[in-house]
């Protein structure tokens, strides 16, 4: 990648984001060399040089073709925001898991089997490790009623759940089909914070009222302040450093002064101005701007470059031209 470094930017349905993002790394690194685009793919061959020494990944989630070209980009030397290796990984019962031994307050939680399989599951034969039928009187024990049901992965607060009773439990698990569920304590909370995480040491605290129309859900009126401001950059700097997220939002519930992380599989959060509002864009563009340019440089090295497996081994094997010679 020599000349200009090339940052990509990988994006869905989202329309305030892009052009301003774009607009202010080419503004930004016209003096070092930095240059920002919308990423094209199609049809890459495995060793074709990676035009993009950055690529901002926003839509993989909902498209497994980005997903496969960005982890190839990755083995050849792009700094991709976020890993796409651990993002295919990560899940909120591991989260949820992760953050108890890191001594971060989370709602109890049990995962559930499927409801449902494809039609190739025999369940006589293919689930004979599976525990069933479920003891739905021991899992509420633990979690409590009322209980939150959602999906172990995905976020935007589809296909969640409050129930109230084993019947509302069983009822909404029964519409859960084939994805894996979780079942999670109900904090009722008297506060909510939302923290937007970039480059891991960025940590915006901001109000957040989830029951709230989306375009009114930050309150940006009532400041996040004091220990709770402190309290929230802490936690939330601990979960996306063991997390090794880049871009991210943690959610807290806060109840009788314990902030319970309710959210924080996030790894492509919203960043649209109408919702976090103007100031926090730019705080927003500014933060996403500083990083790129220094991944692009070298000034910085993305979290996850030298913790995967194969790294090692790609750095001792044939340059990228041998191998296409």
């Amino acid at each position: 990648m020599a000349g200009k470094k090339v940052v990509g930017l990988l994006v869905g349905r989202e329309n305030t984001f892009p052009g301003p993002f774009l607009d202010m790394v080419n503004q930004r690194g016209a003096d070092v060399g930095v240059t920002a685009e919308l990423a094209v793919f199609g049809g890459t061959s495995e060793l074709e040089p990676p035009r993009h020494a950055v690529i901002v990944d926003r839509i993989s989630h909902e498209i497994p073709y980005y997903r496969a070209h960005l982890k190839s980009a990755a083995l050849l030397g792009t700094a991709v925001i976020n890993d796409p290796f651990w993002w295919e990984a990560d899940e909120k019962f591991f989260e949820c898991t992760l953050a108890r031994k890191l001594g971060v307050a989370v709602p109890k939680t049990v995962v559930l089997p499927n409801k449902d399989y494809i039609p190739d599951i025999d369940h006589q034969k293919s689930l004979r490790n599976l525990k069933y039928p479920m003891d739905w009187e021991r899992i509420v024990a633990y979690t409590g009623l009322p209980a939150v049901l959602k999906p172990n992965t995905g976020g935007g607060w589809k296909d969640v759940y409050i129930v109230h009773s084993i019947d509302q439990l069983l009822s909404a698990f029964d519409q859960t089909g084939k994805k894996t569920m979780i079942l999670q304590e109900f904090i009722d909370w008297d506060d909510y914070v939302r923290c937007i995480c970039i480059g891991r040491t960025n940590i915006m605290p901001l109000r957040y009222n989830p029951r709230a129309p989306f375009e009114e859900r930050y309150v940006i009126s009532q400041p996040v302040e004091g220990p709770l401001h402190e309290h929230a950059i802490r936690d939330a700097g601990t979960l996306v450093e063991a997390l090794g997220y880049d871009m991210d939002t943690v959610e807290f519930a806060v109840k009788d002064g314990v902030l319970y992380a309710i959210d924080f599989l996030n790894p492509a959060p919203d960043f649209d101005n109408f919702s976090i509002k103007e100031d926090n864009f730019r705080w927003v563009l500014e933060k996403m701007t500083d990083l790129v340019i220094a991944y692009a440089l070298g000034d910085k090295t993305p979290p996850w470059r030298d913790e995967h497996r194969w790294w090692k081994h790609v750095e001792k094997g044939p340059t990228h031209d041998a191998l296409r010679a």
